[in-house]
């Protein structure tokens, strides 16, 4: 962990340890105002519960970043008791709870490559890669004749994520979608 030495040092996307939980800058405003002394307003995001809160550091606030460690992760299997992963370096299994991911847990099929985020050498929070492909396994058909702009109709994907895709999206395409948003964002 290295201290950080003023307000000004932080920054957005910095992960700083707040009540001895790592958290993540969302928002970071330095704000001076008249015959008062500057504070640091930030919104951070706990890397742990997801919780967001809003606090202003003070000068004289001891402020430290967080020592956090990625390591590269392959998805194994999914039950309803937790996502199962092995470490790609060590090939140790371990678990995520299925609340820890929620809808993410769906973008996950085998062999997804991830990287787990760990705190206190205990995993505490999964990167997916920008944008993954998944073969539609279910979709309606189109009906002829309905092409207003913009129209789209809901499809299963191989790991049970049912998202919105544009008509001519049929079962057994292959689709990539962002995994930030979990929108559709073009057919592969």
């Amino acid at each position: 962990m290295s201290i950080l030495s003023s307000l000004n040092s932080i920054s957005v996307g910095m992960t700083l340890l707040y009540n001895g939980e790592p958290y993540q800058v969302l928002i970071a405003n330095f704000s001076r105002q008249q015959q008062r002394k500057p504070v640091m307003q930030t919104k951070m995001k706990s890397l742990i519960s997801g919780k967001v809160l809003e606090y202003n550091f003070k000068p004289g606030d001891r402020l430290e970043e967080a020592d956090l460690e990625k390591r590269k992760a392959e998805f194994l299997y999914r039950d309803p008791s937790g996502v199962y992963f092995m470490d790609t370096g060590t090939f140790d299994q371990f678990s995520l709870s299925l609340e820890m991911l929620g809808d993410k847990a769906l973008l996950l099929k085998e062999g997804t490559l991830v990287d787990i985020v760990y705190f206190d050498e205990n995993p505490i929070s999964i990167f997916f890669p920008p944008k993954l492909d998944l073969r539609v396994t279910s979709a309606p058909p189109s009906i002829k004749g309905d092409s207003a702009s913009n129209v789209t109709k809901q499809v299963t994907l191989e790991t049970g994520l049912m998202i919105n895709v544009p008509l001519f999206v049929k079962e057994g395409d292959q689709i990539r979608i962002n995994t930030e948003s979990l929108e559709y964002v073009e057919r592969v």
